[in-house]
């Protein structure tokens, strides 16, 4: 059977853009090298955050003529884009809420209403069904802008105040609103350029994190409520560039935490709750290497920490008088290869998230007794979470579950009674039958002998003789875990024949904190090489056959599916690489940029080191573009992006474009409304998954019988 090939441009399609080369050199450790399309990042790309109107016109130009070009290349797609977002828009709840959660004489939900594409903050009297307050209309909110985005939102611990944050460019420059719950208005309070924020215990004061001109979370600041924000007092400075500052409380509500850090290192301060204008104590000294979190019970902290060689974490507890580490002593052992992800600190119990052999699972130890037992699940594989929501004083957690057949339950637990009660059940309202998918977990064998766990996804009804085409997801970066969780959208692919299947891969934390390790900075082509094999094991088992796969990745999953779409091409159909950082070398030489000096723990420091320069020059997607047969390629950038800036991806498909020998498809969209998570409303995110799949479903031929 021959691969199906994509659907010819039309006769009036549209040249594809050419990108002017424009001479540039950079020269590093003695070696330069070439960056002809350089011209496409922006002089002026701090204000572009801003203000997207002051692009200068050249670059929008371009980046207008792709868009076009990729409309043309997918217009024979649009009425299968119309219908694939029907579809997944009819597999949303439209009027969905969620779980009440209890504060004092509240419950605080979100809620949306039908037609609606943002959320409404609420709350109503505790325990009632009425009596609703909308705190914040999204909608109303949001009315007459292109983008809008609803950052953190807390109530003042009195109840009387919400401080809220909004993003209205998609540049994550976030201003921070007060709104007063018993008039509904906003007070004159305003604070812009914000980050999160924590309130102190009267209610009186707010701490925020304000971001430099270079995007970079510097200060905490305190702002007193009813005084201009220009008299705000400075808390707390971070002076080396390379560390991001935060801001957040204590489940006690006793502490405002001030953390400082970096990937693989932490600093923590705190400032009593009670006393806000009291100076930050230094609780946990930076030590590189040292990653830890902080909670307080009654006279101690505890901190979840990889001190002592514990590589997958511990838990250990100190007085407040002397939380020296000398004074540390060990709640929770080290157990190797079961990492712990979370704490969760109750006046009573202590409850952890942590994962073992790629599966999570929740553990409630009580404080008095220390005895613990485990939340038991059943399934092969699925996707947990952890909530100790508002208050301290309560034996009540929940947790999230589901896989990728079964949608997500929400799950109330008494951990001293051990009683569960299912709060909720995600509601497919077009419908949703279990019964007909499958989901499988397989090993597949990496080149150095390791085994890279792959979630699967698949219709009863799919032959598995090789026929079927196969989208494969990755990510692989920053210690992150991809779930095996449910997705309605992902149904889209899966009815029409596809398999949907997840690689596991290194970068991420799936099997403990080594696998994350064994795939950064010199390890980082570990990432990449398990994709591949995770392709190739797919195909040896009969799910797909070669040139029959579409990867698919964004962010550091995007650099992904550059880096193996040079190394494997033949092993793809085509390739979605969503705001994909492709760049690399030349942003971790860019200290001016928002991310470059924190990244340098993930991928080194290719200023400072020649042995870094060299390890990131040889796999950095743009630099490694040569002559050769590509997949169909499908990149997808946002202009305010401050994570990804949108001239990554556009340079990488300018050199893809003048040297693919394939005469595949070379296809950018950048949303010029929007920054690093695309679109905002819930319903235009939907548009932007349909084009993606409209594209995945064009490429393997299943976009005429299938649609």
């Amino acid at each position: 059977m021959t691969v199906p090939m994509a659907t010819p441009f039309a006769a009036s399609a549209p040249a594809a853009p050419h990108a002017p080369k424009q001479p540039r050199q950079i020269s590093h450790h003695g070696i330069t090298i070439d960056d002809p399309y350089a011209w496409l990042r922006s002089e002026r790309w701090q204000t572009v955050m801003r203000d997207p109107a002051a692009l200068e016109p050249e670059i929008r130009a371009h980046l207008d003529a792709e868009n076009a070009y990729t409309a043309a290349a997918l217009a024979d797609t649009e009425a299968l884009q119309a219908r694939l977002f029907a579809e997944m828009k009819a597999r949303i709840k439209e009027d969905d809420a969620s779980v009440p959660t209890p504060d004092g004489a509240w419950d605080y939900y979100s809620r949306y209403v039908t037609g609606g594409q943002y959320p409404l903050m609420c709350r109503r009297p505790r325990g009632a069904e009425t009596g609703e307050q909308v705190l914040i209309d999204g909608n109303a909110e949001a009315a007459g802008k292109a983008y809008w985005q609803l950052g953190g939102v807390s109530h003042s611990p009195d109840h009387r105040l919400v401080a809220y944050s909004v993003d209205d460019a998609g540049s994550e420059f976030y201003t921070i609103r007060l709104r007063d719950t018993w008039t509904g208005y906003d007070l004159a309070d305003r604070i812009t350029d914000a980050g999160g924020s924590a309130w102190s215990r009267d209610g009186q004061t707010l701490f925020y994190v304000r971001l430099d001109d270079n995007h970079r979370p510097r200060w905490v600041y305190r702002h007193r409520l009813g005084t201009p924000a220009s008299d705000d007092v400075l808390v707390y400075e971070e002076l080396d560039p390379g560390f991001f500052v935060g801001v957040g409380t204590t489940q006690s509500h006793a502490f405002v935490v001030i953390d400082t850090h970096r990937h693989d290192t932490s600093e923590i301060h705190v400032v009593d709750a009670s006393q806000p204008e009291s100076a930050p104590r230094l609780v946990v000294p930076r030590e590189y290497g040292h990653e830890c979190e902080l909670e307080h019970l009654g006279d101690q902290f505890l901190f979840l920490t990889n001190s002592g060689g514990a590589e997958d974490f511990r838990i250990c507890a100190a007085s407040i008088a002397a939380p020296e580490r000398d004074n540390w002593r060990e709640i929770v052992p080290h157990k190797p290869g079961c990492l712990i992800l979370s704490m969760g600190v109750l006046s009573g119990h202590l409850a952890r998230l942590e994962r073992e052999n790629g599966l999570p699972r929740i553990i409630v130890r009580e404080h008095a007794s220390g005895a613990e037992h485990q939340i038991a699940f059943d399934e092969e594989a699925y996707s947990l979470g952890l909530s100790t929501g508002y208050e301290f004083d309560t034996t009540q957690i929940r947790f999230t579950y589901s896989s990728m057949t079964t949608p997500s339950e929400t799950w109330d637990y008494d951990m001293a009674t051990r009683a569960r009660v299912l709060r909720k059940r995600q509601e497919v309202p077009s419908g949703h039958d279990p019964h007909a998918y499958v989901t499988r977990r397989l090993m597949a064998p990496a080149p150095d002998g390791e085994t890279v766990p792959v979630s699967i996804l698949y219709r009863k009804d799919t032959p598995l003789d090789g026929s079927a085409p196969l989208l494969l997801y990755g990510y692989g970066a920053y210690g992150i875990a991809i779930p095996a969780a449910f997705s309605t959208t992902r149904l889209s692919l899966v009815d029409r024949g596809f398999v949907y299947a997840i690689a596991h891969i290194r970068g991420g934390k799936e099997k403990g904190y080594r696998w994350y390790t064994e795939g950064k900075r010199a390890k980082k082509p570990n990432t990449f090489s398990d994709f591949i094999a995770a392709g190739e094991h797919l195909e040896s088992e009969g799910f797909t056959r070669r040139g029959r796969i579409v990867g698919h990745g964004g962010s550091a999953g995007g650099m992904l599916m550059g880096a193996v779409a040079n190394m494997a091409p033949d092993l793809f159909l085509g390739l979605i690489a969503n705001v994909p950082f492709v760049d690399v070398l030349n942003t971790m030489l860019d200290k001016d940029l928002p991310l470059t000096p924190p990244e340098w723990p993930e991928w080194g420091n290719p200023l400072e080191s020649a042995e870094d320069f060299a390890t990131i020059r040889a796999y950095s997607p743009y630099d490694n573009v040569r002559a050769q047969a590509y997949p169909h390629i499908f990149a997808l950038a946002g202009l305010t992006d401050p994570r990804v800036t949108y001239w990554e991806p556009a340079k990488w498909v300018a050199r893809l474009r003048e040297l693919n020998t394939s005469g595949n498809m070379i296809l950018l969209k950048t949303n010029m409304d929007a920054g690093h998570g695309g679109a905002s409303g819930r319903f235009e995110a939907l548009k932007e998954t349909a084009t993606e799949y409209a594209f995945a479903l064009k490429i393997t031929g299943r976009a005429g019988d299938f649609a």
